[in-house]
């Protein structure tokens, strides 16, 4: 099972222009949800303008070489290992969950266009890495939901209550848990196949095509953003606030959890 490609097993029922079709409407899906996002938010007008004040204000100017050096030190700490979260718990569960999607997303691209069908025998690597990626997001993303969210550990709020933010994370664990379901049903050859590629294929049309309600394009935002906070860093503005004390912390710890409720 875990060395089979389901998509082409699939195209014996479904035609792979019809699956690539679908992927290339989920692309645009994401490229035209985050558009509207920027424009509806405003959020690139800001950035740029905040941007340009920075530079204008700033004390130490900063050249092409070191903005080089800014980007790529952004890449790999805030962008590759999630520096900016503090707690352990969740900087590694927001890593599962990432590097999984990415091996999912990636992995299902190529199998779908590269390797649509079975007169083209798929790298059995592609699959190994497609239910790697999958079980991965379930595994970041569950704990995340049951252990780590913010409402749940430190306020006390039930499990299971959903609002508007928690959008994406739910339609990506549904997207992959019943895409890992019906893979599964499908190479053992069970009824409850179609019902599962249904669910899965209805998870995915709104993890893709709800950027505008969820916080889909923030995995676009936040490296700009920690580019943007490092320049002013270096260049001195700091976003008007003052310098970081050389005095170690007296109030609080991070060894205690938060508990108010």
């Amino acid at each position: 099972m875990f060395s089979s490609n389901p998509f082409a097993e699939l195209s014996a029922s479904i035609p792979p222009t019809v699956m690539q079709t679908y992927v290339i409407i989920m692309i645009l899906l994401v490229v035209g949800g985050t558009l509207y996002d920027v424009i509806h938010k405003k959020s690139a007008k800001y950035f740029f303008a905040n941007w340009r004040k920075t530079q204008d204000k700033g004390a130490q100017p900063v050249g092409s070489g070191e903005m080089a050096s800014l980007t790529i030190q952004t890449a790999a700490v805030e962008v590759l290992t999630s520096s900016e979260f503090c707690n352990a718990r969740r900087r590694i569960a927001h890593l599962l969950t990432m590097y999984g999607f990415l091996a999912y997303l990636i992995t299902t691209v190529i199998m779908v266009f590269g390797y649509p069908t079975p007169a083209t025998p798929t790298p059995a690597i592609l699959p190994q890495l497609w239910y790697i990626g999958g079980l991965l997001v379930c595994a970041g993303g569950y704990w995340f939901w049951f252990f780590i969210r913010v409402d749940v550990a430190a306020e006390g709020h039930s499990r299971f209550r959903i609002v508007r933010a928690d959008l994406f994370i739910l339609s990506l664990l549904a997207s992959v848990t019943f895409g890992l379901i019906w893979a599964a049903l499908q190479a053992s050859g069970s009824s409850m196949t179609t019902m599962f590629l249904g669910l899965y294929l209805l998870a995915s049309t709104v993890l893709f095509g709800s950027i505008p309600w969820s916080k889909f394009s923030h995995m676009f935002f936040k490296p700009a953003a920690a580019l943007q906070k490092r320049v002013e860093e270096a260049n001195g503005t700091r976003r008007n606030m003052p310098a970081p004390s050389k005095q170690p912390e007296i109030y609080g710890s991070a060894r205690r959890q938060p508990r108010h409720y």
